[in-house]
Formats: C-alpha cells, structure tokens, sequence
C-alpha cells in the first residue's frame, strides 16, 4: 500500500470504518437484493472514501473541494438507500446507530473540508 497523506484524516477514516459497517448490515439482507439495493448500497458507501482519497490528491482547491462534494452527495445517497431499507424492514433503527454516528460526523468533516477549499 502507498503512504498516502490522506490516510491520515479523520475524515477518511471515518468513512472507511463506515464502509465496513455497510459490509457487516447488508449481509443480513435478502440474497434477492444482491444486485439491487444490497449493491447499490454498497457502490455509494464505498464512493466517499474513494472521492475523498481521489480529491485530496487533486492540485487546486476548485477540484479538491469538487471530489469533496461528490464524497459528501455519496453520503446522501447511501442515507436514502439507508432509509429504503428501513421502510423495507430489511434493517431495524436500534441496529444502525454506529452507522448513523459514522455518517454524522463524515458530513460534519466533509462540509467543513469543502468550505476550507472554497
């Protein structure tokens, strides 16, 4: 692995920790949401670590606040697809406090971060 400056922000930790509890509750899905919402769950949590680490690499402010913001609507997305699974009952609110405190705080970082680039 290369020793990456952005390994070493909260910010991309948290998301990746937010990745893992992704992994962990969309096992107990049905096999039938695979290649539904169990993977599109899982392509939108994977993204913020992903744009954050590409944006943080990025030269100008303008792109690094731009791959800040596609991180950060990621985010907003899996809170939908989150919310989906809840109505479908595939999740229980008891059961994603960990994930909720994680994506808590990876907006709270991320807008502060986009608004420093700006």
């Amino acid at each position: 692995m290369i020793n990456l400056s952005h390994k070493k922000m909260e910010v991309w930790k948290f998301s990746i920790e937010l990745v893992k509890e992704i992994y962990l509750i969309t096992q107990k899905f049905p096999k039938n949401e695979m290649y539904g919402l169990t993977s599109q769950i899982r392509r939108a949590a994977v993204s913020i670590p992903s744009n954050i680490s590409e944006g943080l690499s990025r030269h100008s402010s303008k792109e690094k606040a731009r791959f800040l913001d596609i991180a950060r609507s990621s985010l907003v997305e899996l809170d939908t697809q989150i919310e989906i699974s809840l109505q479908l009952n595939y999740l229980k609110l008891e059961s994603i406090d960990t994930l909720s405190k994680l994506s808590n705080s990876t907006f709270a970082m991320l807008t502060k971060l986009i608004n420093n680039y700006r």
